[in-house]
């Protein structure tokens, strides 16, 4: 018997760092998937199959003995199976770039405890998010949540620490180009130093927190009315707050200014200091906007919003 499973990466549109400091974040899923099949097995072990590699093991491993970053793929499985005497073999594939901030890790948690404990049960998409968070948990022990939710449920989502999340009901009608720096970067490593950023210049930072919740409650009600020029303001307003705290660099600025040549905005997201950015289009021009990047020789590719969220079949 198999199950599988496919949930949607993510982008962060407005709020990344500023989240952290309890200023709402607004997310939206993408379609771009990951799609995870689960089989029972009678050898008994735990076996994971992946484009960043293979993993096999017995079950009741302690966690912390799991040195791979297959290891929420093991979580789960292992969990899920503990009242049943089976084996499991995990696939994943992945239409995501890895390690850029687009959610890969959280939509394979996501598609992962979809697709392992419905082998067993028809789990209810608010368990599946449970689960997917714990499992993600292993490798990200401050994971907000947030990118496995969006993951979860699709769409567009407002999203704060304290309040959780609240999803859009309207669906607005937009591109975005995607475009990777191919940087390698630290989230880590970002994270502290917007931290040291803000302990230097606790006023200006509390100045800037206050500008960047008026500017996404304001983007929340641009998003239900489609005003996709206004929004394209909003995104050139959030990078100058990016810029401000200290997370761009030349090669992600020339980047935006490449974006912003055709396109209503361009901005930073996720941590900032490589990754990705992406460039707000429509129909209109989204093919001049890809053709910017690509006479630059930018790797891009351009999204739509997932509207379906976690898919099981």
């Amino acid at each position: 018997m198999k199950s599988r499973a496919s949930a949607p990466g993510k982008v962060i549109l407005f709020g990344e760092h500023f989240v952290v400091y309890g200023v709402k974040a607004i997310l939206c899923a993408i379609n771009k998937r990951i799609t995870v099949t689960a089989e029972k097995k009678s050898d008994g072990k735990i076996s994971i199959k992946s484009n960043i590699g293979n993993l096999t093991s017995h079950p009741n491993e302690p966690i912390s003995k799991i040195k791979s970053p297959l290891r929420p793929f093991y979580y789960l499985a292992n969990k899920i199976i503990q009242n049943h005497n089976t084996g499991i073999e995990v696939v994943v594939e992945s239409d995501i770039p890895l390690g850029v901030g687009l959610g890969s890790s959280s939509a394979c948690c996501v598609a992962s405890a979809a697709a392992i404990s419905r082998l067993f049960d028809e789990t209810s998409k608010e368990d599946i998010l449970k689960l997917a968070i714990e499992a993600e948990k292993t490798i990200f022990e401050n994971t907000s949540g947030a990118d496995c939710t969006v993951c979860t449920y699709g769409g567009i989502m407002e999203f704060d620490k304290e309040n959780g999340f609240n999803i859009m009901k309207s669906k607005p009608n937009f591109h975005l180009v995607i475009a990777n720096s191919n940087i390698e970067h630290s989230t880590k490593s970002v994270v502290a130093s917007v931290k040291e950023f803000k302990d230097k210049n606790e006023s200006r930072f509390t100045t800037l927190c206050d500008k960047e919740s008026k500017l996404v409650k304001d983007v929340f009600e641009l998003l239900k009315e489609d005003n996709i020029v206004e929004i394209g303001k909003k995104v050139k307003q959030n990078q100058e707050f990016l810029e401000t705290i200290g997370i761009s660099n030349d090669i992600l600025r020339e980047m935006i200014k490449t974006g912003q040549n055709k396109s209503f905005g361009a901005k930073i997201t996720g941590a900032g200091g490589g990754g990705c950015i992406f460039a707000l289009t429509d129909e209109s021009n989204l093919d001049q906007t890809i053709n910017e990047f690509k006479d630059k020789k930018i790797e891009c590719f351009s999204v739509k919003i997932d509207f379906q969220g976690l898919d099981t079949f």
